[in-house]
Protein backbone atom coordinates (compact mmCIF):
# COMPACT_ATOMS: atom_id res chain seq x y z
CA UNK A 1 0.00 0.00 0.00
CA UNK A 2 1.38 3.40 -1.01
CA UNK A 3 0.38 6.63 0.73
CA UNK A 4 1.33 10.21 -0.11
CA UNK A 5 1.45 12.20 3.13
CA UNK A 6 0.81 15.90 2.55
CA UNK A 7 1.73 17.49 5.86
CA UNK A 8 1.56 21.17 6.71
CA UNK A 9 5.11 21.23 8.17
CA UNK A 10 8.33 19.32 8.64
CA UNK A 11 9.04 17.65 11.99
CA UNK A 12 9.63 21.14 13.39
CA UNK A 13 5.87 21.75 13.31
CA UNK A 14 4.18 20.15 16.31
CA UNK A 15 0.92 19.30 14.52
CA UNK A 16 2.71 17.43 11.72
CA UNK A 17 5.21 15.74 14.02
CA UNK A 18 2.54 14.44 16.38
CA UNK A 19 -0.36 13.75 14.05
CA UNK A 20 1.57 11.91 11.34
CA UNK A 21 5.36 11.62 11.56
CA UNK A 22 5.37 9.67 14.81
CA UNK A 23 3.16 6.99 13.21
CA UNK A 24 5.49 6.32 10.26
CA UNK A 25 7.67 3.57 11.82
CA UNK A 26 4.61 1.54 12.81
CA UNK A 27 2.96 2.02 9.42
CA UNK A 28 6.14 0.89 7.68
CA UNK A 29 6.21 -2.28 9.79
CA UNK A 30 2.57 -2.84 8.82
CA UNK A 31 3.42 -2.88 5.12
CA UNK A 32 2.35 0.69 4.42
CA UNK A 33 4.83 2.72 2.36
CA UNK A 34 4.47 6.46 3.10
CA UNK A 35 6.03 9.20 0.97
CA UNK A 36 6.22 12.46 2.92
CA UNK A 37 5.77 15.87 1.31
CA UNK A 38 5.53 18.83 3.72
CA UNK A 39 4.08 22.10 2.47
CA UNK A 40 6.16 24.59 4.47
CA UNK A 41 9.88 24.39 5.12
CA UNK A 42 11.89 24.82 8.33
CA UNK A 43 12.88 28.28 7.08
CA UNK A 44 9.23 29.29 6.94
CA UNK A 45 8.59 28.10 10.50
CA UNK A 46 11.73 29.74 11.87
CA UNK A 47 10.68 33.06 10.36
CA UNK A 48 7.15 32.67 11.71
CA UNK A 49 8.19 31.71 15.25
CA UNK A 50 11.00 34.25 15.29
CA UNK A 51 9.50 37.42 13.84
CA UNK A 52 5.89 36.31 13.64
CA UNK A 53 5.88 36.99 9.90
CA UNK A 54 5.08 34.81 6.91
CA UNK A 55 7.49 35.22 4.01
CA UNK A 56 5.51 35.65 0.73
CA UNK A 57 8.40 34.19 -1.27
CA UNK A 58 8.55 31.06 0.91
CA UNK A 59 4.77 30.66 0.67
CA UNK A 60 4.83 30.89 -3.14
CA UNK A 61 7.72 28.43 -3.28
CA UNK A 62 5.81 26.02 -1.04
CA UNK A 63 2.63 26.22 -3.13
CA UNK A 64 4.55 25.65 -6.36
CA UNK A 65 6.32 22.60 -4.91
CA UNK A 66 3.02 21.11 -3.77
CA UNK A 67 1.38 21.78 -7.13
CA UNK A 68 4.13 19.79 -8.84
CA UNK A 69 3.71 16.98 -6.29
CA UNK A 70 0.01 16.68 -7.13
CA UNK A 71 0.87 15.72 -10.71
CA UNK A 72 2.19 12.39 -9.39
CA UNK A 73 -0.72 11.38 -7.16
CA UNK A 74 -1.99 8.67 -9.54
CA UNK A 75 0.72 6.25 -8.36
CA UNK A 76 -0.56 6.29 -4.76
CA UNK A 77 -3.39 4.27 -3.19
CA UNK A 78 -4.29 7.01 -0.72
CA UNK A 79 -3.53 10.64 0.05
CA UNK A 80 -3.12 11.56 3.72
CA UNK A 81 -3.73 15.29 4.08
CA UNK A 82 -3.13 17.52 7.09
CA UNK A 83 -6.00 20.04 7.20
CA UNK A 84 -6.20 20.95 3.48
CA UNK A 85 -4.04 20.91 0.36
CA UNK A 86 -3.66 24.69 -0.01
CA UNK A 87 -4.45 27.08 2.87
CA UNK A 88 -6.56 30.12 1.97
CA UNK A 89 -7.55 28.69 -1.44
CA UNK A 90 -10.89 27.04 -2.31
CA UNK A 91 -11.31 23.25 -2.10
CA UNK A 92 -10.80 22.92 -5.86
CA UNK A 93 -7.88 20.52 -5.61
CA UNK A 94 -9.58 18.20 -3.12
CA UNK A 95 -12.58 18.05 -5.47
CA UNK A 96 -10.28 17.32 -8.42
CA UNK A 97 -8.66 14.43 -6.53
CA UNK A 98 -12.03 12.89 -5.77
CA UNK A 99 -13.08 13.16 -9.43
CA UNK A 100 -9.93 11.28 -10.37
CA UNK A 101 -10.99 8.43 -8.11
CA UNK A 102 -8.13 8.70 -5.62
CA UNK A 103 -9.31 8.42 -2.01
CA UNK A 104 -7.94 10.82 0.54
CA UNK A 105 -8.03 11.02 4.31
CA UNK A 106 -7.81 14.38 6.07
CA UNK A 107 -6.70 15.04 9.64
CA UNK A 108 -7.57 17.84 12.09
CA UNK A 109 -6.18 18.68 15.50
CA UNK A 110 -7.38 22.29 15.43
CA UNK A 111 -10.63 24.00 14.46
CA UNK A 112 -9.11 25.53 11.34
CA UNK A 113 -12.58 25.85 9.79
CA UNK A 114 -13.09 28.79 12.15
CA UNK A 115 -10.27 30.66 10.40
CA UNK A 116 -12.64 30.83 7.47
CA UNK A 117 -16.21 30.76 8.75
CA UNK A 118 -15.44 33.26 11.54
CA UNK A 119 -12.95 35.40 9.64
CA UNK A 120 -13.19 39.15 10.09
CA UNK A 121 -13.35 39.58 6.32
CA UNK A 122 -16.82 39.20 4.78
CA UNK A 123 -15.20 38.15 1.49
CA UNK A 124 -13.24 35.32 3.13
CA UNK A 125 -16.35 34.10 4.93
CA UNK A 126 -18.26 34.15 1.63
CA UNK A 127 -15.61 32.37 -0.46
CA UNK A 128 -14.05 30.00 2.10
CA UNK A 129 -16.60 29.75 4.92
CA UNK A 130 -17.69 26.24 3.84
CA UNK A 131 -14.33 25.14 2.45
CA UNK A 132 -13.38 22.67 5.19
CA UNK A 133 -16.90 21.20 5.14
CA UNK A 134 -16.39 20.42 1.43
CA UNK A 135 -12.95 18.92 2.13
CA UNK A 136 -14.41 16.71 4.85
CA UNK A 137 -17.42 15.66 2.76
CA UNK A 138 -15.28 14.59 -0.19
CA UNK A 139 -12.84 12.58 1.94
CA UNK A 140 -12.81 8.83 2.42
CA UNK A 141 -11.96 9.35 6.10
CA UNK A 142 -11.68 12.22 8.57
CA UNK A 143 -9.47 11.72 11.62
CA UNK A 144 -10.32 14.23 14.33
CA UNK A 145 -8.38 14.99 17.49
CA UNK A 146 -11.45 15.46 19.69
CA UNK A 147 -15.24 15.28 19.75
CA UNK A 148 -15.69 18.95 18.76
CA UNK A 149 -13.79 18.40 15.52
CA UNK A 150 -15.40 15.01 14.92
CA UNK A 151 -18.88 16.48 15.29
CA UNK A 152 -18.09 19.16 12.70
CA UNK A 153 -17.00 16.43 10.26
CA UNK A 154 -20.22 14.49 10.83
CA UNK A 155 -22.38 17.58 10.31
CA UNK A 156 -20.40 18.35 7.13
CA UNK A 157 -21.40 14.93 5.76
CA UNK A 158 -18.08 13.07 5.97
CA UNK A 159 -18.33 9.42 4.92
CA UNK A 160 -16.26 8.07 7.82
CA UNK A 161 -15.11 9.89 10.96
CA UNK A 162 -12.57 8.48 13.39
CA UNK A 163 -11.69 10.20 16.65
CA UNK A 164 -7.90 10.07 16.90
CA UNK A 165 -6.49 11.91 19.94
CA UNK A 166 -3.02 13.38 19.80
CA UNK A 167 -0.89 10.78 21.55
CA UNK A 168 2.57 10.27 23.00
CA UNK A 169 5.12 7.51 22.67
CA UNK A 170 5.10 6.52 26.34
CA UNK A 171 8.49 4.80 25.99
CA UNK A 172 10.01 8.30 25.69
CA UNK A 173 8.47 9.52 28.95
CA UNK A 174 9.39 8.48 32.47
CA UNK A 175 7.42 9.29 35.59
CA UNK A 176 8.82 11.93 37.89
CA UNK A 177 8.77 11.13 41.58
CA UNK A 178 7.17 14.03 43.43
CA UNK A 179 9.69 15.82 45.63
CA UNK A 180 9.55 18.64 48.14
CA UNK A 181 11.81 21.14 46.37
CA UNK A 182 12.86 24.61 47.46
CA UNK A 183 10.67 26.08 44.72
CA UNK A 184 7.24 24.81 43.71
CA UNK A 185 7.61 24.76 39.92
CA UNK A 186 4.57 25.53 37.79
CA UNK A 187 5.38 24.34 34.28
CA UNK A 188 4.04 24.99 30.79
CA UNK A 189 5.17 23.76 27.35
CA UNK A 190 4.09 25.19 24.00
CA UNK A 191 5.09 27.58 21.23
CA UNK A 192 5.43 31.37 20.94
CA UNK A 193 1.99 31.46 19.31
CA UNK A 194 0.26 29.85 22.31
CA UNK A 195 2.32 31.48 25.09
CA UNK A 196 -0.16 34.42 25.41
CA UNK A 197 -2.59 32.05 27.18
CA UNK A 198 -0.20 32.25 30.14
CA UNK A 199 -1.38 35.82 30.67
CA UNK A 200 -4.46 34.24 32.30
CA UNK A 201 -2.15 33.14 35.13
CA UNK A 202 -0.41 36.48 35.63
CA UNK A 203 -2.54 37.59 38.59
CA UNK A 204 -2.92 34.16 40.27
CA UNK A 205 0.84 33.50 40.12
CA UNK A 206 1.68 36.97 41.39
CA UNK A 207 -0.60 36.49 44.39
CA UNK A 208 0.72 32.99 45.06
CA UNK A 209 4.33 34.21 44.93
CA UNK A 210 3.57 36.40 47.94
CA UNK A 211 2.91 33.34 50.09
CA UNK A 212 4.73 30.47 48.33
CA UNK A 213 8.30 29.85 47.10
CA UNK A 214 7.03 29.59 43.50
CA UNK A 215 8.68 29.41 40.08
CA UNK A 216 7.17 29.54 36.56
CA UNK A 217 9.13 27.41 34.11
CA UNK A 218 8.17 27.54 30.41
CA UNK A 219 9.43 25.49 27.46
CA UNK A 220 9.15 26.80 23.91
CA UNK A 221 7.49 30.13 24.68
CA UNK A 222 7.37 32.85 27.31
CA UNK A 223 5.54 35.95 28.49
CA UNK A 224 6.78 39.21 29.97
CA UNK A 225 8.07 39.16 33.54
CA UNK A 226 5.53 38.88 36.35
CA UNK A 227 6.61 41.09 39.28
CA UNK A 228 7.56 38.97 42.27
CA UNK A 229 7.52 35.67 40.37
CA UNK A 230 10.72 33.76 39.70
CA UNK A 231 10.59 32.86 35.98
CA UNK A 232 12.68 30.75 33.64
CA UNK A 233 12.21 29.99 29.94
CA UNK A 234 13.87 27.03 28.20
CA UNK A 235 14.32 26.50 24.47
CA UNK A 236 12.29 23.61 23.10
CA UNK A 237 13.95 20.72 21.29
CA UNK A 238 12.49 17.37 20.33
CA UNK A 239 15.60 15.57 21.62
CA UNK A 240 15.30 16.65 25.25
CA UNK A 241 11.78 17.98 25.82
CA UNK A 242 10.89 15.05 28.08
CA UNK A 243 13.99 15.68 30.20
CA UNK A 244 13.01 19.32 30.65
CA UNK A 245 9.46 18.36 31.63
CA UNK A 246 10.94 16.49 34.60
CA UNK A 247 11.67 19.85 36.22
CA UNK A 248 7.96 20.61 36.65
CA UNK A 249 5.99 19.93 39.84
CA UNK A 250 2.68 20.59 38.09
CA UNK A 251 1.73 21.16 34.46
CA UNK A 252 -0.76 23.86 33.50
CA UNK A 253 -2.92 24.63 30.48
CA UNK A 254 -4.84 27.91 30.74
CA UNK A 255 -7.25 28.67 27.87
CA UNK A 256 -9.92 31.16 26.89
CA UNK A 257 -13.35 29.62 26.39
CA UNK A 258 -13.89 30.35 22.71
CA UNK A 259 -14.57 28.46 19.48
CA UNK A 260 -10.91 28.05 18.51
CA UNK A 261 -9.92 26.80 21.96
CA UNK A 262 -12.74 24.23 21.97
CA UNK A 263 -11.05 22.59 19.01
CA UNK A 264 -7.71 22.08 20.76
CA UNK A 265 -6.54 18.57 21.62
CA UNK A 266 -4.84 19.15 24.98
CA UNK A 267 -1.53 17.60 23.96
CA UNK A 268 0.49 19.40 26.62
CA UNK A 269 -1.77 17.87 29.29
CA UNK A 270 -1.07 14.43 27.87
CA UNK A 271 2.66 15.15 28.00
CA UNK A 272 2.45 16.26 31.63
CA UNK A 273 0.49 13.18 32.63
CA UNK A 274 2.88 10.90 30.73
CA UNK A 275 5.58 12.28 33.04
CA UNK A 276 3.51 11.43 36.10
CA UNK A 277 2.68 15.06 36.84
CA UNK A 278 -0.59 16.43 38.24
CA UNK A 279 -2.27 18.99 36.00
CA UNK A 280 -4.40 22.11 36.32
CA UNK A 281 -6.32 23.28 33.27
CA UNK A 282 -9.12 25.53 32.11
CA UNK A 283 -12.22 23.33 31.64
CA UNK A 284 -12.52 24.10 27.93
CA UNK A 285 -13.15 21.57 25.17
CA UNK A 286 -11.26 18.31 25.47
CA UNK A 287 -9.60 19.46 28.70
CA UNK A 288 -12.76 18.46 30.56
CA UNK A 289 -12.20 14.86 29.42
CA UNK A 290 -8.45 14.75 29.86
CA UNK A 291 -8.42 16.15 33.39
CA UNK A 292 -10.47 14.17 35.91
CA UNK A 293 -11.12 16.83 38.54
CA UNK A 294 -9.72 15.72 41.89
CA UNK A 295 -8.25 12.54 40.38
CA UNK A 296 -5.52 13.45 37.87
CA UNK A 297 -5.58 17.17 38.61
CA UNK A 298 -7.95 20.10 38.83
CA UNK A 299 -10.16 22.24 36.61
CA UNK A 300 -9.76 25.98 37.16
CA UNK A 301 -12.00 28.57 35.51
CA UNK A 302 -11.50 31.51 37.85
CA UNK A 303 -8.57 33.24 39.50
CA UNK A 304 -9.67 31.86 42.84
CA UNK A 305 -9.84 28.31 41.44
CA UNK A 306 -6.31 28.55 40.02
CA UNK A 307 -4.97 29.82 43.33
CA UNK A 308 -6.78 27.10 45.31
CA UNK A 309 -5.62 24.26 43.02
CA UNK A 310 -1.97 25.34 42.91
CA UNK A 311 -1.91 26.02 46.65
CA UNK A 312 -3.26 22.55 47.44
CA UNK A 313 -0.73 20.86 45.16
CA UNK A 314 2.17 22.92 46.48
CA UNK A 315 1.39 21.89 50.05
CA UNK A 316 0.99 18.15 49.39
CA UNK A 317 3.63 16.34 47.37
CA UNK A 318 1.96 13.01 48.21
CA UNK A 319 -1.18 14.23 46.42
CA UNK A 320 0.97 15.30 43.48
CA UNK A 321 2.46 11.81 43.30
CA UNK A 322 -0.92 10.05 43.48
CA UNK A 323 -2.51 12.28 40.84
CA UNK A 324 0.54 11.94 38.61
CA UNK A 325 0.41 8.14 38.76
CA UNK A 326 -3.28 8.08 37.85
CA UNK A 327 -2.60 10.45 34.96
CA UNK A 328 0.18 8.22 33.66
CA UNK A 329 -2.13 5.19 33.71
CA UNK A 330 -4.78 7.17 31.81
CA UNK A 331 -2.25 8.09 29.12
CA UNK A 332 -1.01 4.50 28.78
CA UNK A 333 -4.57 3.24 28.33
CA UNK A 334 -6.07 5.93 26.11
CA UNK A 335 -3.47 8.34 24.73
CA UNK A 336 -0.44 6.26 23.76
CA UNK A 337 1.06 5.62 20.35
CA UNK A 338 1.05 1.86 20.94
CA UNK A 339 -2.74 1.91 21.37
CA UNK A 340 -3.68 4.26 18.52
CA UNK A 341 -1.17 3.29 15.79
CA UNK A 342 -2.82 -0.07 14.98
CA UNK A 343 -6.22 1.63 14.83
CA UNK A 344 -4.93 4.21 12.35
CA UNK A 345 -3.31 1.54 10.17
CA UNK A 346 -6.54 -0.46 10.11
CA UNK A 347 -8.50 2.68 9.20
CA UNK A 348 -6.22 3.34 6.24
CA UNK A 349 -6.55 -0.25 5.08
CA UNK A 350 -10.30 -0.05 5.46
CA UNK A 351 -10.80 2.94 3.17
CA UNK A 352 -8.63 1.38 0.45
CA UNK A 353 -10.00 -2.17 0.75
CA UNK A 354 -6.63 -3.60 1.72
CA UNK A 355 -5.63 -5.67 4.76
CA UNK A 356 -2.72 -5.63 7.16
Amino acid sequence: MKILLLTRYTRMGASSRLRSYQYLPFLKNSGIDVTVSPLFSDAYLKAFYGAGSKSPSLVLKAYWKRLKQLIQIQKFDLLWIEYEIFPWLPATFEQMIKRRGIPYTVDYDDAIFHRYDHASSTLIRYILGKKIDHVMRNSALVTAGNSYLAERAKVAGANHVMQLPTVVDTSRYRCKNATDNAYFTVGWIGSPTTAPYLELLRSPLQKLANVLPLRLLTIGGAINAIPGVKMMSLTWSEANETEKLQQFDVGVMPLHDDLWERGKCGYKLIQYMACGLPVVASPVGVNTQLVEHGVTGFHADTEEAWIAALTQLSNDFQLRSEMGLKGRIKVENDYSLSVMAPKLADAFMGVTGKHR
